[in-house]
């Protein structure tokens, strides 16, 4: 309806595994912005003051059970 896209997959045919740990954790703590997205809301709302860092790095340890062992390895090179 307000002409967001869903969320990409965050198992190995996405592309999270591309990201930092540091790049993941300020994505879910802080929101991100897709560089296209020219509207006042974030591409990726901010989880920050709902989860606790405990959570946040949960949840990043989560993704990463979703990828291969090459993607992990690319993933923890970043």
């Amino acid at each position: 309806a307000q002409g967001d896209l869903p969320p990409p997959p965050h198992n190995a045919e996405g592309h999270t595994w591309r990201h930092s740990d540091a790049e993941l954790y300020q994505m879910v703590n802080k929101g991100w912005r897709d560089p296209f997205n020219k509207t006042k809301r974030l591409t990726m709302p901010a989880f920050g003051e709902e989860m606790s860092p405990e959570q946040i790095r949960a949840v990043i340890t989560y993704l990463k059970t979703l990828w291969t062992p090459e993607q992990r390895q690319f993933q923890l090179e970043e």
